[in-house]
C-alpha cells in the first residue's frame, strides 16, 4: 500500500451520524459534515503520515520514530480488523492534520456478545484550539459508538479533564483504572 487516500474506514459512517442525538452544544454550530472554515473532518488515510498526523499526536504523548513503512502496516492491520475509526481534522488550507481521536470497539461476550467503544489519543493542535474540534472529535465518536451498537462507550482522561468528558455525558466510574507499563 501507498501513502494515499484510502480511508482507514467508510467515511458514510461520519456522515450518516444522527446529529441530533449531540449531547452538547457549539457556537458556532459545528458538525462532522460542516466542521468549520477551512477544515475537513474524515477518516485517516496513509497519506496523513506526511500531513503532520504524528506532530499532532505528539502534542498528546511520546510517539516515537515511526518510518513510513511501520505506518502503513499498522494502518493495514487496523483497516483490515475493522475495529478501529481513527479520526482527524485537516486544515485544507494548509493540508495539514490539526486534531485526532480514536474509537476502537472491543468485541465481547457479555451483554449478549455486545461491543464496547472506547475512545483515545483525544489530541488538538495547539494552534487550533478553541475552535471546539476536541469537542467535534469527542461528539462524533461517541455517536458513532453509539450507531455501531456499542453497549457503552469508556475514555480515560486526566482528573483536570474530567469536567470536559462529563459535558458528553461521561461520568467516572467506580470501576478503578490499573495498568502495569512496559515501555513508556
Amino acid at each position: 500500500m501507498l501513502l494515499d487516500e484510502t480511508p482507514l474506514f467508510d467515511p458514510s459512517l461520519l456522515q450518516e451520524l444522527d446529529w441530533s442525538g449531540n449531547s452538547v452544544s457549539f457556537s458556532p454550530l459545528i458538525s462532522p459534515s460542516s466542521p468549520g472554515e477551512g477544515f475537513l473532518l474524515r477518516p485517516l488515510c496513509t497519506a496523513d503520515f506526511n500531513r503532520g498526523f504524528f506532530k499532532v499526536l505528539s502534542e498528546l504523548t511520546h510517539t516515537g520514530d515511526v518510518t513510513a513503512e511501520q505506518f502503513i502496516k499498522k494502518f493495514e492491520h487496523m483497516k483490515k480488523t475493522g475495529d478501529y475509526y481513527v479520526v482527524v481534522v485537516e486544515d485544507t488550507n494548509l493540508a495539514q492534520i490539526v486534531a485526532t481521536a480514536t474509537l476502537i470497539t472491543e468485541h465481547k461476550y457479555i451483554h449478549a456478545c455486545a461491543k464496547r467503544g472506547r475512545v483515545e489519543e483525544v489530541v488538538v493542535s495547539d494552534v487550533c484550539r478553541g475552535k471546539q474540534l476536541g469537542k467535534l472529535l469527542v461528539s462524533t465518536l461517541t455517536l458513532l459508538s453509539k450507531k455501531l451498537n456499542c453497549y457503552k462507550v469508556t475514555l480515560e482522561c486526566s482528573p483536570q479533564n474530567m469536567a470536559f468528558y462529563q459535558k458528553f455525558g461521561f461520568n467516572a466510574s467506580a470501576e478503578t483504572y490499573m495498568q502495569r507499563r512496559f515501555f513508556d
